[in-house]
This record gives structure tokens, C-alpha cells and sequence, in this order.
């Protein structure tokens, strides 16, 4: 059954397919975190496990909420790798080395990529899509990125 929500069926539907790239973007992103976390050697090592541990924990969190928004709108979140890979704006890595700086500016990098992203949909999904809740919300998860870039910023000063 379809969301009464406000919000006509063709604008959730267009919504919930932004989201769906969002929610493989946060999948990868978490991947290439996780990785990270197990990966990373060199006279940091501990520090930057516990580092890339906490910021996996926070993608996972946001991956939930990413889901959790696209069935509030009624669709289905997208779960398998193959979907993930299909609708990502991000790139696997396969490293040389395994340092933590090498790990921080890739890190970096696609955190940036998604907070531009989201930054480009604010608007959109308000004006355009007359969902206000899902502009909100994507402003929430984009200052979640400021600040998870912020602290992979701060590491490489």
C-alpha cells in the first residue's frame, strides 16, 4: 500500500530512486571504510583502526536511515551488491599500500563526493519533488558528512 503522505506517487518515486544511489553510495563508502579499518598498517596502526572503526559505525547507521527513508516512501531499498555496484557514484580501490594517510585522502574524497551530491538535492527535493521531509533529512546526513570529512581533514594536517 502507498504512503498518503502529500506527496504524489511519481515525485516519491523519483525521490526514492535519488535515495537508492545515496544508499549505494553509503554502502561503498562503508566498504572502503571497513577496509580501511582492517587493512591499515604502519606506526599509527591502532590509532587509525579505532579512527576507521568509528567512522564505519556511523555509515551504518546512516545506511539504516537511508533504507529505513526509502520504504517510508513507500519503495524498496535496494540490498544486494550487484545493485549497489550498479547504482554507486563512487569507485572501488585496490591499494598498493596500506598506510592510513593513502586510506584518509580516498576516505576524504568520496565523503566530498557525497556531500556535494546531497548538497545538489536539498533544493530538488523540496522544491521540485515537494518533499520537504526528505530535503531535511538529507541536509541532516550531509552535515554528517561535513563533519566525518572534518575529522579525516584534520588528520592530514
Amino acid at each position: 500500500m502507498q504512503p498518503n503522505i502529500g506527496i504524489k506517487p511519481e515525485n516519491l518515486t523519483a525521490v526514492s530512486h535519488i535515495l537508492n544511489g545515496i544508499l549505494a553510495d553509503e554502502f561503498l563508502l562503508y566498504t572502503k571504510t571497513r577496509n580501511a579499518h582492517w587493512n591499515v598498517e604502519g606506526p599509527d596502526f591502532h590509532d587509525k583502526h579505532k579512527f576507521f572503526e568509528a567512522q564505519y559505525e556511523a555509515l551504518d547507521e546512516i545506511m539504516d536511515s537511508v533504507a529505513e527513508r526509502i520504504r517510508t516512501l513507500g519503495h524498496y531499498a535496494p540490498g544486494t551488491l550487484k545493485a549497489f555496484l550498479q547504482l554507486t557514484h563512487l569507485t572501488e580501490q585496490s591499494r598498493e599500500k596500506n598506510d592510513s594517510q593513502g586510506f584518509i585522502r580516498e576516505l576524504l574524497a568520496d565523503h566530498e563526493t557525497l556531500i556535494i551530491a546531497m548538497r545538489e538535492n536539498i533544493d530538488r527535493f523540496a522544491n521540485e519533488y515537494k518533499d520537504a521531509g526528505t530535503s531535511d533529512f538529507i541536509t541532516g546526513l550531509m552535515e554528517d558528512h561535513e563533519k566525518m570529512a572534518w575529522m579525516l581533514r584534520s588528520h592530514l594536517r
